[in-house]
């Protein structure tokens, strides 16, 4: 057990300070009654009363003066607590690639959809954010219990051009940072854009001869991501997952489509600002370079981000899928530590005892035998 405010444990000095000067007052007592010398007639005119009942009332409010001053300092455990009592953080890809139509109508509307019913099913404790990326990756809604924030955002999303895996993990710890203030937020220079081609820019991590982060204790946010594609620039999703490890963020990522993608539409509700997710050069140019294709799922770095971070990787080929695996996604992750806090456990014994301890008093004052 730990304290959020241990100083304020200093209120139990009055504890002992209480037991010295009751033990003071009754050795007083016993100096004063050795003036009478017919002690016998002394007692004969007292109500007759056992002597342990004199102390039960004061010892039993002097330890509802200790618990209150245990629940001043805010006691708190380490316990498991249900996914629903921490926030998620729902990556989603927004890029070209994702008006593809090997899923119908296409990724994106599937993707929604899904979304949208993963955010109803949560209940009204779950805190979730939205991080949507193509070409840069952006929170476009903090962690909030408000769902019908979310829905909006999700019934909003367009594409654009590129696919930021990396700095969409990045921007989802910075989300997490600014509720939990265990986790601390990624430095704005591990978030760079990179030349567009692939080239990702270096995390201190990743500079050669760097001793690699401690892993952290796990914090009970989670990141879900959710993508079709490959990283086409900036920090690579290795790089940023080490910096999720390090703070004990989780990524589960899930990659979704075919293999082999068609032809890609969109509404014009859909497009935003590109129409094409990598390189450019058309739909059947989408090779980078070593012949990576930008428009299928790169599981084995998506699959390199769920095991250093602790996640867990799923892989969805259609909307049916990608439901099951969202919908399914707490059974995977139903518990997790973190500190609860006790105060008003202490506090509720507390009065528990102080209202015992002053009924006894009344009743065996009244009733002394």
């Amino acid at each position: 057990m730990s304290f959020a405010l241990p100083y304020a444990l200093l209120g139990l000095l009055a504890v002992p300070i209480l037991v010295a000067a009751y033990l003071w007052q009754l050795r007083r007592r016993r100096r004063a009654a050795v003036q009478f010398s017919n002690v016998a007639l002394i007692r004969a005119v007292l109500p007759r009363q056992r002597m342990w009942r004199r102390h039960v009332p004061l010892a039993l409010v002097l330890a509802s003066l200790a618990l209150l001053g245990l629940a001043a300092g805010r006691p708190q455990v380490r316990a498991e607590v249900p996914i629903s009592s921490s926030a998620v953080i729902l990556a989603v890809d927004v890029s070209g690639s994702m008006c593809a139509t090997d899923v119908s109508p296409n990724r994106l509307a599937a993707a929604q959809e899904a979304v949208r019913d993963f955010i109803d099913k949560q209940d009204d404790r779950t805190r979730i954010g939205l991080v949507v990326f193509s070409g840069f990756a952006q929170v476009a809604v903090a962690p909030t219990t408000n769902h019908d924030d979310l829905l909006h955002a999700v019934d909003g999303l367009t594409t654009g051009r590129g696919t930021t895996i990396g700095a969409a993990i990045l921007k989802s710890i910075d989300a997490i940072a600014e509720i939990n203030p265990d986790v601390a937020p990624v430095d704005s220079g591990d978030t760079g854009a990179g030349d567009g081609q692939g080239s990702p820019t270096p995390t201190p991590e990743a500079t050669p001869g760097a001793p690699e982060p401690k892993a952290a204790k796990t914090v009970p946010e989670i990141v879900v991501l959710l993508t079709d594609g490959a990283n086409t620039r900036g920090v690579t999703p290795e790089e940023a997952a080490v910096q999720a490890a390090a703070r004990g963020v989780r990524v589960y990522p899930i990659g979704f489509g075919t293999t082999e993608p068609t032809q890609m539409v969109c509404t014009s509700d859909q497009l935003g600002g590109g129409l094409f997710d990598g390189p450019p050069g058309g739909f059947g140019g989408g090779l980078g370079p070593g012949g990576r294709n930008f428009l299928v799922v790169d599981e084995e770095a998506l699959q390199t981000v769920a095991r250093t971070t602790g996640g867990e990787y799923f892989k969805a080929s259609d909307a049916d899928q990608l439901q099951g695996v969202l919908n399914d996604l707490p059974k995977h992750v139903d518990v997790q530590e973190r500190n609860v806090e006790i105060s008003v456990a202490f506090a509720g014994l507390a009065a528990l005892l102080l209202l015992l301890g002053l009924g006894l008093a009344g009743r065996w004052t009244a009733h002394p035998q």
